[in-house]
């Protein structure tokens, strides 16, 4: 078995010009960051979660999680597990050992319902995490600086990277 990371999902931020949503992990015991390029959807699902916002009505993750624990089963982690073409793959594990594929922004959103930790898999934070070396006290400012200066070009990805297909 592959080893995997646990990631901390940092949030979405829109990257310019292009106006496209990224999604940010960041590796937890590490300084790489793993840009995933995702639509707009999945960004604002992602956002609402990590918000604490309820809808009024559960929304499909909401729905998805539900469902799980309707049926006696409990959502145990996510991992991205590759690479392929510039897209992203992401596996929900279900009761420690079944895995389903999904998209990654899916599996991401899913998980941050569930209150579950996303894992990235080590070959894919090789390939595309990038190194953003972090001091304990500036983190928060050096994070937002990152943000702000983040774009397509840094990750050499482009519009592959995108999960919308």
């Amino acid at each position: 078995m592959v080893p995997v990371k646990q990631v901390e999902v940092m949030g979405v931020r829109v990257e310019m010009p292009t106006n496209k949503p990224i999604l940010l992990l960041r590796e937890v015991d590490g300084e790489r960051y793993v840009p995933i390029w995702i639509g707009a959807p999945e960004a604002t699902a992602i956002a609402y979660a990590q918000q604490g916002v309820t809808p009024p009505r559960p929304l499909t993750h909401d729905l998805l999680v539900d469902v799980l624990t309707g049926l006696g089963h409990q959502l145990s982690s996510v991992v991205i597990t590759r690479m392929e073409d510039g897209i992203f793959y992401a596996e929900l594990v279900i009761d420690g050992d079944r895995r389903i594929s999904a998209r990654s922004s899916d599996a991401v959103a899913v998980a941050l319902r569930a209150k579950v930790p996303v894992f990235v898999d080590e070959d894919v934070l090789a390939e595309v995490g990038v190194d953003v070396p972090v001091e304990e006290e500036d983190e928060v400012e050096r994070f937002r600086e990152f943000l702000d200066n983040v774009s397509a070009e840094d990750f050499e990805v482009g519009d592959e990277g995108s999960e919308e297909s």
